[in-house]
């Protein structure tokens, strides 16, 4: 039996991590935002899933950028 992919160690996958409760009141609140009004991402994504990410998580993804050094985004995990 071949052995599992596990995406999140792929070159080309960003780093995701799963915000804590604490840290995502800071995000809306720096961003004046709800949680819907941010990007969405399916609980049965791969990455979410890897990470282990619940409906009504927000996830940050970092991703090296040649011009920023690193750039930031965020994801609302929905079913």
């Amino acid at each position: 039996m071949p052995e599992a992919f596990e995406v999140i160690k792929h070159d080309l996958v960003p780093r995701h991590e799963v915000l804590s409760d604490e840290d995502a009141r800071a995000i809306l609140d720096k961003y004046g935002a709800t949680p819907d009004q941010f990007p969405k991402i399916f609980a049965s994504d791969a990455v979410a899933r890897a990470v282990r990410a619940k409906p009504g998580n927000i996830i940050r993804i970092r991703r090296k950028s040649p011009t920023a050094g690193e750039s930031i985004a965020y994801r609302y995990v929905v079913e």
